[in-house]
């Protein structure tokens, strides 16, 4: 049960606990663990460990499968544990590769650790479509550390903060004679995080155009209504009703992902209306909406008003947009034939809307967790847009982990963060990644700010994450090569 307790406990340092001591802690007793003589398999022990952290910290899936799924408890208990130990196989071959390169050695590698975790977590962002969720990196937020995102961007925090971790942990096999050298390699990983603080109070992006107003309409429409062809109507009026005080207002109004139950071509006349309202008060408006073409069927998001663009989304949840294996799995439970879950991926381009004269990069919901895949987006923009909804965790954790998430990538980019949803936690989120309003979860709420458009290149959006990946595969590479044979 240790490991399995031990990978527990990462999940407090995140959102909304974020009691970032705990995850220090999990870490380094997943080192000592795996060093214990009468440890026989590292693979073993990582693989209980990330049964811990996957099951306490993503079994919010169970909601989806069980609630809209209606999948029997049983059987939504299974999948979801079926997801989570499948997940923790990779913490399994994470610990054996770990194990693997220090060979018969007893004293720990904290650097090495550190380096593995960074891989392993790199492999999460792309294996089978990629589930980034869950990196150590993210407890940096609001700590001292926070500095460094905009320069080593959440991988390479992760692999500070897995460093400091590991080099405490190895303290529990520290004989009397080696505490200076442990002292000094500690002390050494605990200056490097706190050289985040100088780094915080650079100005790595500069303000580009005039301040933004904006409003935010989360609307806390429930699934089952949404859906439901008979409240077609209402809801439309619903958001027009509730928007139109502010286009007097504010420069931009966002809704939520698939704002609007319908094809965009069936309801052309409804949006030509909205956009010709919203262009009259020089206001643009953004929304998410499902378009379709002669291909398939797409999760897009546009601008209407004086805003202009069609952004398709690129990185489909899988089960939620898309069915793996669609041919053996769709009809087999109603899990598998969720709403919209027929969706292809969007054209790999620049996720690029205009708002007037400004650019803006847009993110649907899931797309948000890429790191590499923002920063990229960013590049040529002056704000950030997510649209979500984060209705199918229901009162879970998983809608405020996403939320962390969207804030750091506010933080690495240094451009100010809309997040527009259905129940929350829609938020308007500053260039340092801090919110500067929220809207309350699971009501409907409309909340109103100003942001300021920046332009210019953090250090990781020039470089991305090839270089904390090559230096920490480089790593591996030499330890592997001169592991005690």
């Amino acid at each position: 049960m240790l490991p399995i307790i031990a990978g527990a406990l990462f999940i407090p340092g995140l959102a909304p606990l974020s009691a970032w001591p705990a995850t220090l802690f999990s870490i380094a007793a997943l080192l000592y663990l795996v060093h214990r003589p009468s440890n026989h398999s590292a693979f073993v022990t990582g693989w209980l460990y990330g049964a811990g952290l996957f099951g306490g910290g993503v079994s919010w899936v169970y909601v989806s499968i069980n609630v809209y799924g209606q999948a029997p408890p049983p059987l939504a208990g299974a999948l979801t544990a079926a997801f989570c130990l499948g997940l923790a196989l990779l913490t399994g071959l994470q610990m054996a590769l770990y194990r693997y390169c220090i060979g018969d050695c007893e004293n720990p590698e904290p650097a090495l650790f550190a380096a593995i975790w960074v891989l392993f977590e790199w492999v999460r962002s792309w294996l089978l479509t990629g589930f980034p969720w869950l990196y150590a990196g993210y407890i940096a937020l609001d700590t001292p550390a926070a500095g460094w995102a905009p320069v080593i961007g959440v991988y390479g925090l992760s692999f500070i903060i897995v460093g400091l971790s590991a080099a405490v942990g190895s303290w529990a096999f520290t004989r009397h004679s080696g505490r200076r050298s442990k002292w000094a390699a500690t002390s050494i990983w605990a200056l490097v995080i706190l050289m985040g603080l100088p780094l915080s109070a650079i100005q790595w992006t500069q303000d580009s155009a005039a301040p933004v107003t904006t409003a935010i309409y989360q609307p806390n429409i429930s699934l089952e209504k949404k859906w439901n062809r008979r409240y077609f109507r209402a809801i439309q009026q619903q958001y027009i009703n509730r928007s139109l005080p502010h286009f007097e207002t504010v420069d931009l109004i966002l809704w939520p992902e698939s704002a609007l139950p319908g094809y965009r071509d069936r309801i052309n006349d409804y949006l030509n209306q909205v956009s010709a309202a919203a262009e009259q008060t020089e206001t643009t408006l953004i929304t998410g909406i499902p378009t379709r073409d002669e291909k398939g069927s797409y999760n897009s998001i546009i601008a209407l008003g004086q805003g202009n663009g069609e952004y398709r989304k690129q990185k489909l949840v899988p089960f939620g947009e898309y069915v793996p294996f669609e041919d053996s799995l769709r009809g087999l439970i109603q899990f598998f034939d969720l709403p919209m879950s027929n969706f292809i991926s969007g054209p790999d381009v620049p996720p690029i809307l205009s708002a007037g004269a400004l650019r803006v990069a847009s993110f649907i919901c899931y797309e948000v967790v890429y790191p590499d895949f923002v920063w990229q987006g960013a590049r040529t923009s002056e704000i950030l847009i997510t649209v979500s909804n984060d209705s199918w965790f229901g009162h879970s954790m998983g809608p405020l982990q996403h939320l962390q998430m969207a804030r750091f990538r506010a933080l690495e980019t240094g451009r100010p963060l809309l997040r527009g949803t259905n129940n929350g936690v829609s938020a308007i989120i500053d260039h340092r990644g801090e919110p500067v309003v929220t809207a309350p979860q699971f009501e409907e709420h409309v909340i109103t700010g100003v942001v300021q458009p920046k332009t210019g290149l953090t250090p990781i959006m020039w470089l991305g994450s090839a270089p904390t990946l090559v230096f920490c595969g480089l790593f591996i590479a030499a330890a592997g090569y001169r592991r005690p044979r």
